[in-house]
């Protein structure tokens, strides 16, 4: 079972403990993307007082992860990065 990350450090050691050098990168890139979309959304409410639902929120993190996946499927080394995000 996964339990809640509750501070910055056990974030960066969960990176760091991936099995493989994919699942590195991928967990980077969702950490990545996960908090640039908070970011926003922070953001997005503390200056024009408008908020998404966390559904509309999800939705922009994984429409951006498969973009940025997308990009990437030409390196023979990540073509499989999809298939782990859509696990």
């Amino acid at each position: 079972p996964l339990s809640p990350l509750s501070d910055w450090p056990e974030l960066l050691s969960w990176i760091r403990a991936a099995a493989s050098t994919k699942l590195k990168l991928l967990r980077k890139l969702a950490t990545q993307t996960i908090i640039f979309h908070l970011w926003k959304q922070r953001n997005n409410l503390t200056h024009n007082q408008i908020s998404l639902s966390a559904v509309a929120v999800f939705h922009g993190i994984d429409r951006e992860m498969r973009t940025i996946i997308s990009a990437r499927k030409q390196r023979k080394h990540l073509c499989s990065l999809m298939v782990m995000w859509l696990r």
